[in-house]
């Protein structure tokens, strides 16, 4: 990847930076430290840490991600940090109760499907991937001491989920208090000059400053915050178990069909997060659509294709975007329908669904049939009892919603 930073002005860099954030602490020394780095030649050691607890990246992430490639693009090094000793107590952000931690098997194999979808993205020249338990596990108990002697108890019940559970009697756990105080040490070792987070995590991330600071790091880190992406209802954050998540391993079809299904007002929130369009530019595109000079589905089909492109390729997004065409202008069926064989004789179709992932789960097949959204043959279904039979030889084309299909041959 080609760096920028010879062609853009300090200032230039900073916008380019800053566009999506929500905080940036302190502001001033971004300024300071980008032209350090121009005048040095050394470039920037980013953070940005992610404990392996989900290993499927949905491009709620790739806010975060995204702007990691921001400063990789101004030739700075991110370090993208696999939390496998952290991961081991479990992040309380955002928790009403102790979360269960993880074994050592699950997350090796977490980690491992991270750094597998993370360079759709990034730029492994210049991504270090690290694992905290690189100088954990040398931490003797006189080790774990001198850490927890960083910062009081008050302070770290200051955290807005520590207080809502200390008030409402829930119980805390001693090693989640040693959470934001690990993930402190994590940019100690690491010398990180800036580390990046989501909202959620702003307290870990301020904490980490004072623990450097305890440490002699004479300049600790500057923070900068991500939005929590909204999910494809637009109310709640995208989350793989609500069910309004884009994955990015997902197929192209099903990306592009999920980004064309937001609403409009959506669209622009996913632009700014989740392309590199600069703010003029996604004005000017909201502009255009505000005066009536261009249709606003046709700017959605633009975001879809650069979402898709950014994970696949640009001939993926267009073959994505003359399928969606295919199912929705042509009301067509696609062309590559997956199909599976079953014995002749009867199969509850809520069952079907679910063991062929049609459906997550038997429960939301009977909602999703019940509310009219699944059709055998062309004809919706509403009986959550219907059972699909046939003689051998016969098939049939179960669709469910608007984007999947399945053939079901009976031998």
């Amino acid at each position: 990847m080609t760096s920028v930073c010879e062609t853009m002005t300090i200032d230039e860099q900073i916008t380019l930076l800053l566009k999506g954030t929500v905080d940036c602490i302190p502001e001033d020394e971004l300024r300071r430290k980008l032209e350090r780095s121009a005048k040095t030649g050394k470039p920037l050691r980013v953070k940005a840490g992610f404990d392996p607890t989900a290993p499927d990246i949905h491009v709620g992430h790739t806010v975060l991600i995204r702007k990691m490639r921001h400063f990789q693009q101004l030739g700075h090094t991110v370090i993208f940090l696999i939390g496998d000793f952290t991961g081991m107590i479990g992040d309380p952000s955002g928790r009403s109760a102790t979360r269960p931690a993880l074994t050592r098997e699950q997350i090796d194999e977490n980690a491992e499907t991270y750094k597998q979808q993370i360079f759709k993205l990034l730029d492994p020249d210049q991504t270090e991937i690290r694992f905290n338990n690189e100088w954990f596990s040398k931490f003797g108990p006189d080790d774990f001491v001198r850490l927890a002697g960083r910062a009081t108890v008050a302070q770290l019940l200051e955290r807005d989920d520590f207080k809502k559970r200390f008030q409402s009697q829930a119980p805390i756990s001693l090693h989640e208090l040693l959470y934001a105080l690990a993930q402190g040490y994590d940019s100690v070792a690491l010398e990180a000059d800036i580390e990046l987070g989501g909202t959620d995590q702003k307290f870990n991330l301020l904490m980490a400053r004072q623990v450097q600071q305890s440490y002699g790091v004479k300049e600790p880190q500057l923070i900068m915050t991500v939005p929590l992406l909204e999910g494809l209802d637009g109310v709640q954050k995208m989350s793989k178990s609500l069910g309004n998540y884009i994955a990015i391993t997902e197929p192209p079809r099903e990306i592009f069909g999920k980004v064309m299904s937001i609403t409009d007002d959506l669209m622009w929130r996913y632009y700014e997060l989740l392309t590199d369009l600069t703010l003029s530019e996604i004005n000017d595109l909201k502009g255009s659509a505000h005066r009536g000079e261009r249709n606003p589905r046709d700017i959605k089909v633009e975001l879809a294709r650069r979402i898709v492109a950014d994970f696949y390729s640009q001939n993926d997004a267009e073959e994505a975007n003359r399928e969606f065409d295919r199912l929705f202008r042509e009301r067509q069926a696609p062309t590559d329908i997956p199909a599976i064989e079953l014995g002749s004789g009867s199969t509850r179709l809520v069952k079907l669904l679910a063991t062929e992932g049609l459906a997550p789960s038997v429960s939301e097949a009977q909602r999703l049939i019940s509310q009219g959204g699944v059709r055998v043959n062309g004809e919706r279904i509403n009986d959550v009892k219907y059972e699909l039979g046939s003689q051998a030889g016969e098939e049939a084309l179960i669709q469910v919603g608007s984007r999947k299909f399945l053939r079901v041959i009976f031998k």
